[in-house]
């Protein structure tokens, strides 16, 4: 599986192209620009691209506008972005065209090899990967008592946060040690409650939920 990846800071550049080379992922290229990666998206052709948001030589978003244009260019290439902080924004342009192949993780996450690499690869096969501390702020903002999604009971609420990030039932299942048909009925009420149409493609209801989540902020 061939990367391209941008990130400024040489250390953690390096660091993770180490990482990635070890659990067998082609590095097609490793920039730390805006315009090198530019150039690197529309000439290599990955199957996916790992971003750092804020690149030279603007330093502000020039990482997550440059893989957009690349998704304009080629619909669906995967996109996993990272960033410094949690920026709600960044979330919603990269889920704005309803495509899924995008994650959105926070760079703490890479320090968690396991978590990062199976980030970089749901992301490939076109599923979606989004940060828990991202998922966490919109349950928030969706709390209060005249939200659907405070009627959730706190098991519900926990499936919906994992389901959010991108995880099947399954995955689900096997995190909560309960049983999948269990966590089939905890999804079912989840989607009753916040009166979204129930969907067995995992990428759709992840766009869904967050889709809900987000709505009318």
């Amino acid at each position: 599986m061939r990367v391209v990846l941008a990130e400024d800071l040489f250390l953690l550049r390096d660091g993770l192209v180490r990482l990635l080379e070890a659990h067998d992922f082609e590095i097609a290229a490793a920039v730390e620009s805006g315009p090198e990666l530019g150039r690197a998206l529309a000439e290599l052709d990955p199957d996916v691209a790992v971003v750092d948001v804020r690149l030279p030589p603007t330093h502000t978003d020039e990482g997550l506008q440059c893989a957009l244009e690349a998704r304009r260019r080629r619909p669906g290439l995967p996109v996993l972005v990272l960033s410094q902080h949690v920026e709600q924004l960044y979330a919603r342009e990269l889920l704005a065209d309803g495509r899924g192949a995008v994650g959105y993780l926070l760079k703490d996450r890479v320090f968690d090899a396991e978590q990062f690499v199976d980030a970089v690869r749901r992301v490939a096969a076109g599923g979606t990967a989004m940060d828990p501390q991202v998922i966490q702020q919109l349950l928030t903002r969706k709390s209060g008592d005249d939200r659907p999604s405070a009627r959730l009971t706190p098991r519900e609420r926990e499936v919906l946060e994992e389901m959010a990030q991108g995880r099947s039932n399954a995955a689900i299942a096997a995190k909560l040690v309960v049983t999948e048909r269990a966590i089939a009925k905890h999804t079912a009420n989840i989607f009753a409650k916040l009166g979204l149409e129930v969907s067995d493609d995992d990428n759709r209801r992840v766009l869904a939920v967050l889709a809900h989540l987000d709505h009318g902020r």
